[in-house]
């Protein structure tokens, strides 16, 4: 066995501890995206008493860190540090301070992990490759902050890069990969609509905006599965809809939000056409006048094939059960703008404890087994160890 393994395993032996409480207490502390501002300094000055120079990116929020060989190539270690706004309902004695903030996706084990693992592989003399850490913020923020961070130079000299998201439904234990996609496109859409309003006794006069947004509601998905490869997994739904405050009036105004998922990255790129096309030509017999909003989000998460090796190995190695098979998720994650500017590959971490219901991520009672904090720790360390021989 490497010595990289061997020095995870004694690195949690004799500090399993103070990973446990470091999740705590950023889980404790919740920050929303692009106001990390104490998560930061929280990593960084215990990446500083290890002896390494944390760089706080442009903005005060996130960092980078380098250390291992300065010459020969350099994998990319990201994890991400921003909560949600949602209440903390989880119960727990290490429950978020902060009204309505919380770690409900397990930003907080992604942090303390990353840490663990950078601390662990400091304890060994020489590394087999030079390695970046990357603490980003605002990735639950559309486009996402990864953007931010490849602007202030966070890939420069890297090869590849890797991360870990925790996975509700996986076991804790067990840590999921597949090759090419793992995540969906997401993009967000918002429709208004305008008429002069009138007495529902007379719609013939007026523009019928209720009716407007009841086309919309059916017809955009409509069209939209007859205009896209079903096989591209393409799924669009409506969250949220308001509209008017009595049974008897036509009212003015009106809005239509929601999201659309497609796992095709060449559908991506046509989604947005299409939907102001449909938008334009179903509302065009009614008479009602129009604004809309569409925010193109992320790019799929897609897994490229020697990164996927590198993956994959560094978690068989840490036991002959461990690996599991994934499905493409539907949801979204800035992971994706790093892949498309260097190879790299993303995998599930299982916090499911194997009792009890799964619960899922974005929901204000989503806890995970800590115990896989340290199964996270190791597959990262085992990155940078399976990296050197590819």
């Amino acid at each position: 066995m490497s010595v990289l393994p061997h020095a995870a395993a004694r690195w949690l032996s004799a500090h399993y501890d103070d990973l446990v409480e470091w999740r705590r207490h950023i889980h404790m502390h919740p920050e929303l995206g692009r106001q990390e501002f104490a998560t930061t300094q929280f990593v960084a000055s215990r990446l500083a008493d290890a002896g390494l120079n944390p760089k706080v990116l442009p903005g005060g929020t996130g960092l980078t860190c380098d250390f291992g060989p300065e010459h020969g190539p350099k994998i990319a270690l990201r994890a991400d540090m921003d909560a949600l706004p949602m209440a903390d309902r989880t119960g727990a004695p290490y429950a978020s301070l902060v009204p309505n903030v919380s770690h409900a996706c397990g930003h907080d084990a992604h942090t303390a992990i990353l840490l663990g693992a950078a601390l662990a592989l400091t304890s060994v003399p020489e590394l087999p490759v030079g390695v970046r850490l990357i603490f980003q913020a605002a990735e639950e923020l559309m486009p996402g902050g990864a953007i931010d961070a490849i602007a202030a130079g966070a890939l420069t000299g890297v090869s590849r890069i890797f991360a870990l998201h925790c996975d509700p439904r996986l076991a804790v234990g067990k840590v999921a990969m597949r090759a090419g996609p793992i995540t969906s496109a997401a993009d967000q859409l918002e429709v208004t609509l305008h008429s002069p309003g009138g007495h529902t006794s007379r719609p013939h006069l007026t523009g019928d905006l209720v009716y407007g947004l009841g086309t919309l509601i059916t017809g955009v998905p409509g069209v939209l599965s007859r205009r896209i490869d079903p096989r591209n997994s393409t799924v669009m739904v409506w969250g949220a809809v308001n509209a008017g405050v009595a049974a008897n009036a036509i009212p003015q105004t009106g809005t239509l939000a929601g999201t659309i998922r497609t796992a095709s990255r060449d559908t991506w790129d046509t989604l947005e056409s299409i939907v102001r096309e449909s938008v334009s030509s179903l509302l065009a017999p009614l008479g009602i006048e129009y604004s809309l909003q569409y925010r193109r989000g992320v790019p799929p998460v897609v897994n490229e094939e020697i990164s996927t090796r590198i993956l994959t190995h560094a978690i068989e190695a840490i036991g002959p059960d461990v690996l599991a098979d994934t499905r493409q998720s539907g949801g979204g994650e800035d992971f994706s703008w790093y892949l498309e500017e260097v190879p790299g590959g993303m995998a599930r971490l299982g916090v499911w404890t194997g009792r009890g219901p799964q619960l899922d991520l974005h929901q204000p009672t989503f806890d995970l087994d800590e115990r896989a904090l340290a199964v996270g720790v190791r597959v990262l360390v085992n990155i940078v160890d399976q990296a050197a021989q590819f």
